[in-house]
């Protein structure tokens, strides 16, 4: 439930804040009858994205128990590598975004374009939809009550605060909320990653493939199942889903984890660490 309400809580927000950065600009400038046009776009985002996880999940339904194996490795590889990008745009972009957002607003408004306002709007806020459904789609494979327990606390949470900062006058620092965030969602997508490719394997040796070691245990913690240490059990569960912890893994699965930690943070860090001193 904790990895489902950091992901659902960090996009939300992210889209809450750039959204408000957009309404407080029209506010600021004079242009309130514009700020109808931004709300039309954030409606029509929200149900583009509803609709878009109903169907997933409509068609995940429909497939096959080896198909659904298939569906959740690339589910969880495709999550992974969206995740991966958005970290690393946003260690780039981060700092700059509210004068980005402003610019845009600028260029619509000046040119009359009321479809191009609510385009802002509406990428904007899809974006974070899209990959909050494809972030969260393996995660209900592994614990559909927990998924959507995540989901409602982690939305509710994020719309309380995203209203209190923008009341507040938007005084956030968002690089150090970007930074922190994406270290735990760097660890998230390690474990995305490792079940993934548990996944992948199960669904290759399916099919009559073997690979030989890489799908040999790489250790055993020796944890029954019936323990609440175990990655179904209750303690176990929310480990395995924020981290990919397991108590069996394979090789594949081990070398994949540790390659995708070993690339990431330190590339995440170095790039917040050259572009803001205030990072040890």
């Amino acid at each position: 439930m904790l990895g489902q309400y950091l992901i659902v809580f960090r996009e939300i927000l992210e889209a809450a804040l750039i959204t408000a950065i957009v309404l407080s600009y029209l506010f600021r400038s004079g242009r309130h009858h514009l700020i109808r046009y931004v709300w039309y776009g954030v409606f029509l985002a929200i149900i583009a994205s509803l609709s878009l996880s109903v169907v997933i999940q409509l068609a995940y339904g429909s497939l096959a128990k080896t198909s659904q194996l298939l569906f959740e490795a690339l589910a969880a590889f495709i999550a992974v590598a969206v995740l991966s990008s958005m970290i690393y745009w946003m260690a780039i972009k981060g700092k700059y975004i509210k004068q980005e957002m402003e610019h845009r607003v600028d260029v619509a408004t000046t040119h009359s374009t009321i479809i191009g306002l609510m385009a802002i709007a509406f990428v904007v806020v899809f974006r974070e939809g899209l990959e909050t459904v494809l972030f969260l789609t393996p995660l209900l494979f592994q614990d559909a009550i927990g998924t959507l327990v995540g989901t409602a606390i982690g939305t509710l949470t994020a719309i309380v605060l995203s209203y209190a900062i923008f009341k507040a006058g938007m005084k956030i620092n968002l690089q150090k909320f970007f930074y922190f965030t994406s270290i735990l969602l760097i660890l998230l997508a390690a474990g995305l990653a490792g079940y993934g490719t548990h996944e992948a394997i199960e669904y290759v040796e399916e099919t009559g493939i073997q690979l030989g070691w890489l799908s040999q245990s790489a250790y055993s913690l020796g944890i029954p199942s019936d323990s609440p240490f175990h990655h179904k059990g209750v303690i176990g569960s929310v480990f395995a889903v924020m981290f990919g912890y397991t108590v069996n893994p394979e090789w594949a699965r081990v070398i994949v984890h540790v390659i995708y930690l070993v690339i990431m943070l330190p590339v995440v860090i170095w790039i917040y660490k050259r572009k803001n001193r205030w990072i040890l």
